[in-house]
């Protein structure tokens, strides 16, 4: 018998099967300052703990999309070492901050299985939750994941599709104990936009661009401790790595900067999909559209449901062709929840 892991194949997974991840991760302050370093990430809420304090909070958390990464990245080696490409995302939930010196596990539940047509590959999908030292569920999500089988003739098991929400309403969203706007300096969070200053259909270009080098984003999935093989091995992917979708979705959202600062906290995920692949020498550029707005029961805490688009090219706005498809220079399509002030 090997004593190594070659990963999980489709045929391996059964609906209801419960698998908890390897190794769980102490947070310190450095994985923040190599988010940082990384990312031109500026939101005040993670930047300051003087900030966060005005607002509630004991200090000041670590970017929600950090903590989405440690606990994502903890799955890797159970759910899609041998994927194909990770497919979508939905009904993902940040449900407390997370703070320097919390502790992170991941456990990871499977909700839906299908075959695909050619027979040599399924999707899978699960249901992971986050959890930090005192047990609590920190974040959740669902993600489906594209998988190699191990054996093409190996008989499809029966199908089963989870019901998912299209998007969370803003019931579903938690807003952090304490959390208030009330003494919120605008001057400091770096732009004067209010909630009320947003429109529902109105897109923002948010300007700037980041080439991706081959360095960087591999630095990155291996800070996540993402071991997926087409983040690293050419063999396994000739036509060149790619690159982790999650460092995509934080480069988008560190560009979203400039435009909307004041979207401080992700606490929705409603969907998404990686529309195209990224590689090296890829420029990132964003832009957002605006697709709702809803009052919290915090007085002053608004939240803006944002479609946050990253792109190799185009203009702001271009998303899909008229055959329905996604453009080709778009990679990221993300529906999600931000805490704003209102």
């Amino acid at each position: 018998m090997t004593k190594t892991n070659p990963g999980r194949f489709f045929e391996d997974y059964q609906v209801g099967q419960v698998i908890r991840h390897a190794v769980p991760r102490t947070i310190a302050e450095g994985e923040r300052a190599l988010y940082h370093a990384l990312y031109p990430a500026r939101h005040a809420l993670y930047s300051s703990d003087v900030f966060a304090g005005d607002c509630g909070l004991e200090g000041s958390p670590v970017d929600d999309l950090l903590a989405f990464h440690v606990v994502f990245g903890k799955t890797v080696p159970d759910v899609s070492l041998n994927a194909v490409a990770n497919l979508g995302y939905a009904e993902g939930r940040w449900l407390m901050p997370v703070y320097p010196g919390d502790t992170l596990r991941s456990e990871s539940e499977v909700i839906g299985l299908k075959q695909n047509s050619n027979g040599k590959t399924g999707v899978v999908y699960v249901r992971t939750r986050g959890f930090n030292q005192t047990d609590d569920v920190v974040m959740e999500y669902v993600r489906w994941v594209m998988v190699r089988k191990r054996d093409a003739e190996a008989p499809a098991p029966e199908t089963v599709l989870p019901d998912l929400k299209s998007a969370l309403s803003v019931d579903d969203l938690v807003i952090p104990e304490g959390l208030t706007f009330e003494n919120y300096d605008f001057d400091l969070a770096g732009e004067p936009h209010r909630w009320g200053d947003y429109a529902v259909g109105e897109v923002i270009d948010h300007v700037d661009g980041v080439t991706v080098e081959e360095a960087e984003h591999m630095l990155a999935t291996r800070l996540w401790q993402n071991t997926a093989k087409v983040h690293f091995d050419l063999t396994f992917r000739p036509e060149g790595r790619l690159i982790y979708g999650g460092h995509v979705i934080s480069m988008a959202r560190a560009l979203s900067f400039n435009g909307l600062a004041n979207a401080q906290m992700i606490v929705g995920l409603n969907g998404g999909a990686h529309a195209n692949p990224c590689f090296s020498g890829d420029t990132i550029k964003a832009w957002s559209e605006v697709l709702d707005k809803a009052e919290t029961d915090v007085p002053g805490v608004g939240a803006i449901r944002l479609r946050l688009v990253a792109t190799k090219g185009g203009s702001a706005g271009e998303l899909k062709g008229e055959d329905g498809k996604y453009l080709p220079h778009v990679l990221l399509d993300l529906d999600y929840w931000a805490l704003m002030p209102i």
